[in-house]
């Protein structure tokens, strides 16, 4: 068992995401780079300073602009919409390791015999029109469903046939306008031998030790216990999860690791290992200033995060205004080895102003110099990632954690 002091903890956990020194991914090689560490990027479509996958990547990615995103979906088509954890995108080449998802939907999709007419006119639209959304097409026949996957679709028969068939994996999303998702036909954007490979694993255990594998290389380190890291892995709970980690420590495929004052064990890739003991010599990497994604991989197990860096962090978007204890849209604020505080801030895309709502630091932190200088580039590096020319802070306040 490897023991880390909890700032070694800190230190590795960033460094692994490429959060802390000098950046280790730049231009779109390096979104390509990264997505492939971390396996998938939560998907959301809210958009009020940059959507989660993408504010994912410009904390990381050097030089990272939207259209890098859009063209590895879109153009090169190297990533792919697919649910991971949740709605997701994911390295297309992981697309067999689906697979038993797709044949669970169209399992599911026997029970509605009226799936089949109703998917025929999908595809001859499709053949005749090219890409379309559900708005583009008025399907003969109702149908309702209960996906198979990951939503419920309600009473629109046409959103609800376009989403089956997605799940399946007959159609893909051929690109998004917004929040509306076109679909084509995925034997057009999928290469063959990916498209009708079988199943890599052999059995639920071992595709429940890749689902956690991956997981954990995507958060860098983790707990053997309840975790929204794990989320949307069919049927893991507690007594599969044993025997998974088990296994994985058996096969030294992960490492025990013990930080000072955590009752609970860590565990990482064994893949990882250097940079782990790299952390032991106690670097002092250059110190950056990030804004975090609301559900980005760093923070998928808050508690995790609250344990190591003192960090309570809720995404209030759900929570009813009169109870938040912050704002709407608030990202977590990272400075050097640190969680410093949150910031509420709204790209005013039509004005070009980058609104710097409102800064809350932690309790303890001092907006030095330094901090503010480092803060403010920050914040313009932000505004050009949001395609905005000035940065508004006229109306910010900063205040410390907890007080309203």
């Amino acid at each position: 068992m490897i023991q880390l002091t909890n700032r070694q903890a800190r230190q590795f956990l960033l460094l692994k995401h490429g959060l802390l020194g000098e950046h280790q991914f730049a231009g779109k090689q390096g979104v390509l780079d990264f997505m492939r560490q971390v396996g998938c990027i939560q998907y959301d479509p809210i958009d009020v300073c940059g959507k989660n996958a993408e504010l994912v990547l410009q904390s990381r990615i050097k030089g990272f602009t939207k259209n890098m995103l859009d063209e590895l979906l879109y153009k090169d088509r190297l990533l792919v919409d697919y649910p991971d954890k949740n709605l997701a995108i994911i390295p297309v080449e992981d697309w067999p390791y689906f697979e038993r998802y797709r044949e669970a939907a169209r399992q599911h999709a026997k029970r509605y015999p009226e799936m089949e007419t109703l998917s025929e006119q999908v595809r001859t639209h499709i053949q005749k029109h090219g890409a379309l959304s559900s708005d583009d097409l008025k399907l003969d026949g109702q149908f309702a469903w209960q996906s198979a996957i990951h939503w419920s679709s309600g009473n629109n028969s046409s959103r609800s046939v376009l989403e089956q068939m997605y799940s399946t994996g007959e159609l893909v999303i051929h690109h998004k306008k917004g929040t509306r998702k076109y679909y084509d036909i995925t034997g057009k954007h999928i290469q063959p031998n990916l498209l009708n490979a079988p199943e890599p694993l052999e059995g639920e255990l071992e595709h429940y030790k890749w689902r956690v594998l991956r997981r954990i290389g995507a958060v860098g380190l983790l707990w053997n216990r309840s975790s929204d890291a794990w989320l949307n892995i069919w049927g893991l709970k507690a007594e599969q999860r044993n025997e998974v980690f088990r296994q994985l420590l058996l096969e030294a495929r992960i490492v025990a690791v013990a930080v000072e004052q955590m009752k609970d064990t860590l565990y990482c890739r064994v893949e990882d290992t250097p940079l782990l003991e790299a952390v032991l010599q106690n670097p002092a990497p250059k110190l950056r200033c990030e804004l975090i994604a609301p559900l980005d991989h760093f923070i998928w197990d808050r508690k995790l995060i609250n344990e190591l860096f003192g960090f309570d962090y809720t995404w209030e978007i759900y929570t009813p205004a009169s109870k938040r204890k912050y704002g709407h849209y608030v990202l977590p604020l990272l400075y050097g080895e640190s969680l410093i505080g949150r910031a509420e801030i709204i790209a005013e895309r039509k004005d070009g102003t980058l609104v710097v709502k409102n800064v809350w630091y932690e309790s303890g932190v001092k907006p030095t110099k330094q901090l503010r200088t480092a803060l403010d580039n920050c914040f313009q590096r932000f505004a050009i990632f949001n395609g905005c020319e000035t940065v508004s802070a006229t109306s910010m306040t900063t205040k410390p954690e907890g007080t309203t």
